[in-house]
């Protein structure tokens, strides 16, 4: 995984935190469960690249 691939998924989970965070402070579900979706986006994408790099090495 380059490491641009890393910063770039890294920054879409702290987005989705923050999101989330915000969603519950201000009660906004809608948000809150936008912002856990991100994080679910960036973990299956950070996944997605460990796998590329195993059948590199």
């Amino acid at each position: 995984m380059g490491y641009d691939d890393k910063i770039n998924n890294a920054s879409e989970n702290a987005a989705g935190k923050l999101k989330e965070g915000a969603g519950r402070a201000t009660d906004n579900e809608r948000l809150e469960a936008e912002g856990r979706n991100e994080q679910a986006g960036a973990k299956l994408k950070q996944a997605g690249e460990k796998i590329k790099d195993a059948f590199r090495s």
